[in-house]
């Protein structure tokens, strides 16, 4: 069967209007894709399959979850934002069965963590998929949510966490640092901008939240556009931008990440970025 999704991040507070429908479809069709390698980096080591039930915090549009369905695996996915939800129903579900109320055997889509695992069987993988390591709250907000989800998993689960790799890999840390830097004119230095990631970032949540370590991989993962403007736009989805916007206005915003791009844009026009994505397998 086809998979189910869920939320994500709240859409962030701006002054100037935000098309939260245009942004949602800029992160479905240009920037989730760029995760790929590490959703197939982990299934691939996990052995994700058609005996794996598994849990996906901030599914987004629904990708991860559509290669471990493809997999054969049985999912359910949490997100909060309404946008990238919907479009994840288009994805996942046929036309009549997305408009059709809650499947009666998964995949499951849920806007927020259940109080009982969908299907009433506890989880065997939990993954946290959307990255840490870029702004000041995005470890405390990974730690609130494995709170709610880890007691629906069964004792001695994995659990994988994600996050950045460190920032002199990751070419696209000079383009995000542009956040930080406008974001400081709200009087709150890093707020929702790029802060670069510490090298034990993922075992400081794995301590709070009570789980083992239990490996540990890195993944490459290029960001690769079309174009300038197809850059920005999928740069602009990932929301680490909200607070500069909010501090300027999006058109200023836009204009400086384009500058911060012109080192990765070659001659054909297309702009490419390596940049190194590390996860954190550990078990309940």
């Amino acid at each position: 069967m086809t998979p189910t999704l869920v939320r994500h991040h709240r859409p962030a507070e701006s002054s100037a209007p935000v098309d939260t429908g245009s942004r949602a479809r800029d992160w479905a069709e240009i920037q989730e894709r760029m995760l790929a390698p590490l959703y197939e980096a982990v299934y691939r080591r996990l052995e994700v399959g058609a005996a794996t039930r598994m849990l996906s915090l901030g599914c987004g549009s629904g990708l991860a979850l559509l290669i471990a369905s493809g997999r054969g695996a049985h999912v359910t996915g949490i997100d909060s934002d309404p946008e990238r939800l919907a479009l994840a129903r288009d994805r996942l579900l046929p036309g009549p069965v997305a408009n059709a109320g809650p499947p009666a055997t998964g995949p499951w889509l849920l806007d927020g963590v259940p109080a009982v695992a969908a299907g009433h069987q506890p989880y065997g993988l939990i993954t946290a998929f959307t990255p840490i390591g870029c702004s000041a709250d995005d470890a405390e907000e990974l730690v609130a949510a494995l709170g709610s989800a880890v007691p629906l998993a069964a004792r001695g689960s994995t659990v994988v966490l994600t996050g950045w790799g460190p920032p002199e890999r990751c070419a696209t840390a000079a383009v995000l640092r542009v956040a930080a830097r406008l974001a400081e004119r709200t009087g709150s230095p890093g707020a929702g901008g790029w802060l670069g990631a510490q090298r034990d970032d993922l075992e400081d949540v794995a301590l709070r939240t009570g789980l083992r370590p239990d490996g540990s991989g890195r993944v490459a993962c290029p960001f690769g556009y079309a174009d300038l403007d197809s850059a920005v736009r999928g740069l602009l989805s990932t929301r680490l931008f909200d607070a500069a916007v909010r501090a300027t206005d999006r058109t200023q915003v836009e204009k400086e990440v384009a500058e911060a791009l012109h080192p990765h844009l070659r001659r054909d026009g297309t702009v490419w970025m390596p940049n190194v994505f590390r996860y954190l397998v550990c078990t309940t």
